[in-house]
């Protein structure tokens, strides 16, 4: 190598054999890593070893640093000075200026001629009478590489023995690696464990270079990675004999050869260092020589000589002029960046690279896949970093724009400029179309992200992470307000600060940002009513201060679009979208309304899903769906009468519309239980008495204890003195909540409907009337089936089944049946609400009835009367009726007894006439059906139309006297119906 006289232009170390370099710069901290990823077998330490010892091989055969010295290599290029740099621009030691720096824009350090760096700064003090000889090229590469001299002095060693022989021979078809190990021998070294990292070094080297990403498709069984994967195991473990006759290093040359001799388009190639990304990385190593170690941001003035030289390793690493501009860009971004961006210069040489960069990037093909990896890892590297503070570009830069507004103007122009190139570059390297006003559309991404990340930190300042709005907030109106005040200083600020130097790539920067603006306050301003129900003086302070707001933003919107020519900003206005704030009470009334009505329909949902119709406790016999219904009731209509607006009457009858939709759906499903026929028996086939012969009741008597209903499914054994248990079963208490419920909402609709005719001016007239009118009808119904399921399901045993049954009338009298409907009374009573305890009395009283009678005229083949029996059936009936008219404090008045009994006490009249007399009676009552039926003739003989289906017991009906025949016990009956209706007897 050549040597030059080097002017003094960076601050050398007084000694370059260090091992650490206490200058290293924190990348990690600038959040900026290797954009072409890593080499996982190699360290930077061992990358940067290998860099200088592929830089030092690559200049060994040159004598010079003459330009001619490579000219060869690349002939017909035509470059920029700045990819392509001329050495010897100084002659005889004479001074001129780097045209490198000079096409850069970087400033020359050198300001006279007697400032020459000498050899005697980094090699010690100098002797006495020994002249300063200035440093070459190659010893300021190696100070900036950090080599130390021994490890310089023994790789120059090496390859003086590794080129004997070999005079002629391109570097680039040596593998050096294989070299190194050929040549060097363990006393070369300090110990045996420094040689062995060495040596296994080498060994990762060619592994990183061979297999881990070798230039050229690789198959991983290929019998020389086997063969190398031998070798390689086996020096990790101990140094190998790399002697001529050793076996290990034969198979390490045979393997090493035949992957890195692979034949390329017909020419002979070697390819050991050329594979991505352990090129790039190698390359970016020897690029950042260029700066000084001792002033990072300083790029060294003989930077045209070491950028000529570290050329010369093109070819082994398969670098371009295409890829050595993108690279050497970023290095000059990378250093921008990782100084703390101090130096604007640093910045503007990459956006100058950039340029030739966008320039190759045109005229490159989609073929050379390394260059479309490292140009898209690099740049895309540079735009991310650069678009992720501008994204946030107004906080970064706010408080330097309060101290020094040019300084902070300057550095985000800066990243402006990076990141606009580098995406251009990118999207026409990506897209094929790229539209033309890309760059204004990234800065428009870069206006509105940065204006909601300033809002978003302007609200969670003033709300404490968003506090208001979970409710921790005494005032959110105040900090509404604030917030208004605050967005308004934010786009004032923006306007003054930032807009203008935007405005050189986005036509309306004013316009986009109060756009932006509008909409994130729109944004907070529409939760903040979503959580608003009813109208108050807050709430008209927070909308005049968003008015005040959405004047002033579409003002400077108005004043940026009427200077932009493009139309773009009118574009932009049409996406303000107004708060409407004049309309926002008539919407607000009509959302609080929509969100009552939804939360009671849920509740009527979910009580549908539910509801298992268990009290909540004695105290409050009914639901919780009943309760939570009634309770948004009347909730709603308390909020909606503390309104102060005089045009909530206008929607008066929309929410009483509503709730009574909400009620007669509830009410209809708290009714959906059922009817009362499911729970009758039915009528038994009308059949004619048997005459039991005196030996066969006397067996029957022995058969049956006396004053005993037979046992049938569970009913209670033994004589008159046990007294039964409540048989109402868990079906009837649950009808019995039913009918709690239905009570429970007939009074708080009524206190509803009061409420609101206290409320509004001109209320309707019986708001709910279908309501109440529905829940009445309902309790009746209810009542009805639970009355019907008390007695003829739960009383059954006792009463229809066990009255009158098998025996004779005396021996199956009423009294254990009184005395099971008494606690069933007692029971229902204790479980009802007082107010409807009534209708339910009245209802099992009616029921009661209805059995009764069943007994006496559909009681089915176990049950006979004589016309003795009367009395015991008269006296009966009378027990039943006590039993009611005694139940409560008058839960049920006597003449509303007395007016229930009369049919019955006419059937029991009827059993005690003879049965000539019924017989007659029948035909009478048979002639005046058919001469009203209009058949016109008086057939007292003919058969009467027998409704079987009929409950509607009449004394008066000849079908309720042919059921008193048919149970009558004696030879007449029995032979009436015979001769007349042909009945047969009973089985």
């Amino acid at each position: 190598m050549g040597r030059h006289l080097r002017l003094r232009s960076v601050s050398m170390n007084s000694s370059a054999t260090r091992s650490t370099d206490t200058a290293e710069l924190d990348f990690a901290a600038a959040d900026l890593d290797c954009p072409f990823g890593s080499v996982v077998a190699l360290g930077p330490v061992e990358l940067r070893e290998t860099a200088y010892e592929i830089f030092f091989m690559s200049c060994r055969s040159s004598g010079s640093t003459t330009a001619s010295c490579t000219r060869g290599t690349l002939e017909g290029e035509v470059s920029s000075p700045v990819s392509s740099p001329v050495a010897g621009a100084r002659g005889g030691g004479g001074l001129m200026c780097s045209r490198i720096k000079k096409a850069l824009g970087l400033k020359m350090r050198r300001s006279t001629p007697t400032m020459v760096r000498t050899l005697s700064q980094t090699s010690g003090p100098a002797s006495p009478g020994r002249a300063r000889r200035p440093m070459t090229s190659a010893e300021i590469m190696r100070q900036q590489m950090r080599v130390t001299e021994q490890s310089d002095a023994r790789l120059r060693r090496t390859l003086m023995r590794a080129v004997v022989g070999q005079v002629g021979r391109r570097p680039d078809t040596i593998v050096l690696p294989l070299e190194l190990l050929r040549q060097l021998k363990p006393s070369e070294f300090a110990n045996g464990e420094e040689y062995h990292q060495w040596q296994f070094r080498q060994i990762k080297l060619l592994e990183a270079g061979l297999i881990l990403y070798p230039s050229m498709p690789l198959d991983r069984l290929h019998a020389a990675v086997l063969r190398f994967r031998e070798v390689m195991r086996a020096t990790g473990i101990r140094a190998i004999d790399t002697s001529k006759s050793s076996g290990a290093m034969r198979a390490l040359t045979n393997a090493v050869h035949a992957l890195a001799w692979r034949p390329n388009t017909g020419t002979e190639a070697c390819h050991w260092a050329d594979g991505y990304p352990l090129n790039a990385i190698l390359y970016v190593c020897l690029l950042h020589t260029v700066f000084d170690l001792r002033e990072p941001t300083v790029v060294l003035d003989e930077v045209d000589e070491l950028l000529e030289l570290i050329r010369k390793t093109w070819p082994i690493l398969g670098v371009s002029r295409a890829v050595h501009n993108v690279c050497f860009a970023w290095v000059l971004f990378r250093q921008y960046v990782a100084t703390g961006q101090s130096e604007p210069d640093l910045a503007a040489a990459a956006l100058t690279v950039l340029a030739d960069v966008a320039a190759d990037a045109k005229h490159a093909g989609t073929r050379d896949l390394v260059y479309g990896k490292v140009l898209l890892g690099a740049l895309g590297k540079m735009q991310e970093w650069s678009e992720k503070r501008l994204l946030e570009y107004h906080d970064r830069y706010h408080e330097k724009a309060g101290v020094g507004r040019g300084v902070a103007v300057e550095s985000m122009e800066i990243l402006l400029s990076l990141a606009l190139s580098a995406g251009k570059i990118v999207a026409d390297r990506e897209y094929t179309a790229t539209k033309n006003n890309f760059a204004t559309d990234r800065v428009d991404c870069y206006i509105r992200c940065s204006m909601k990340h300033s809002f978003t930190k302007i609200l969670e300042s003033g709300t404490g992470e968003d506090g208001w709005m979970s409710g921790r907030d005494s005032d959110p109106g105040v900090v509404m307000e604030r917030l208004a005040s605050d967005t308004e200083q934010l786009a004032v600020s923006e306007r003054r600060s930032f807009s203008p130097l935007l405005r050189r790539w986005h036509p309306a920067p004013v316009a986009v940002a109060a756009v932006t603006l509008h909409g994130c306050f729109g944004v907070v301003l529409r939760r903040y009513l979503g959580r608003i129900t009813i109208l108050t003086e807050e709430l008209v302070r927070v909308l005049h201060a968003a008015n005040r707001l959405e004047k002033a933003l579409a003002q400077m919107t108005a004043e940026d679009a009427a200077d932009c020519v493009d139309g773009r900003a009118k574009a932009v206005v049409g996406d303000m979208e107004p708060y409407e704030v004049e309309t926002v009470v008539v919407g607000l009334l009509k959302a609080w309304m929509d969100d009552r009505l939804r939360s009671a329909r849920n509740c009527l949902l979910r009580a549908k899903e539910t509801e298992s119709w268990i009290p909540k406790s004695k105290e409050e016999p009914y639901p919780g769906s009943a309760m939570e219904l009634m309770k948004l009731a009347r909730a709603t209509m308390e909020e909606f009468s503390q309104i102060p607006a005089t045009a909530k009457d206008d929607v008066v009858p929309e929410l009483v519309g509503g709730l009574e939709s909400i009620f007669q759906e509830y009410i209809t499903f708290v009714a959906a239980c059922g009817s009362k026929q499911s729970y009758l028996p039915p009528l038994p086939p009308l059949t004619r008495c048997n005459q039991d012969s005196g030996f066969f009741r006397l067996w029957k008597k022995a058969v049956l204890p006396s004053c005993q209903a037979p046992d049938q499914g569970g009913s209670p054994r033994g004589g008159s003195h046990h007294a039964p248990r409540p048989s109402i079963s868990r079906g009837t208490q649950r009808l019995y909540v039913r009918l709690n419920t239905l009570h429970y909402v007939l009074t708080h609709v009524h206190a509803i409907d009061k409420s609101l005719s206290s409320s509004s001016s001109s209320p309707p007239q019986s708001a709910f009337d279908r309501t109440l009118a529905a829940a009445q009808s309902a309790v009746t119904h209810v009542a009805e089936v639970a009355a019907y399921r008390l007695i003829f399901l739960d009383s059954r045993h006792s009463l229809y089944h066990g009255l009158y049954a098998r025996s004779s009338v005396a021996d199956a009298r009423i009294r254990p049946a009184l005395r099971s409907l008494k606690q069933n009374l007692s029971f229902l009573v204790s479980v009802l609400a007082d107010r409807a305890q009534p209708v339910a009395v009245r209802e099992v009283m009616k029921a009661a009835f209805q059995a009764f009678l069943m007994v006496l005229l559909a009681g089915g083949n176990d049950r006979s009367f004589g016309r003795g029996d009367h009395a015991m059936v008269e006296e009966d009936f009378r027990s039943l009726k006590r039993a009611f008219c005694t139940c409560g404090e008058g839960l049920v008045p006597e003449e509303v007894v007395a007016r229930e009994a009369e049919v019955a006490e006419g059937v029991v009249e009827l059993m005690a006439k003879a049965t000539e007399q019924l017989i007659d009676a029948f035909g009478a009552a048979t002639s005046r059906s058919i001469a009203a039926g209009g058949g016109g003739r008086e057939e007292t003989a003919a058969a009467p139309v027998l409704e079987t289906a009929s409950r509607r017991w009449d004394p008066a009906d000849p079908n309720t006297i042919l059921r008193v025949l048919c149970h009558r016990d004696d030879e007449v009956a029995n032979q009436f119906l015979k001769r007349t209706f042909q009945l047969a007897k009973r089985r």
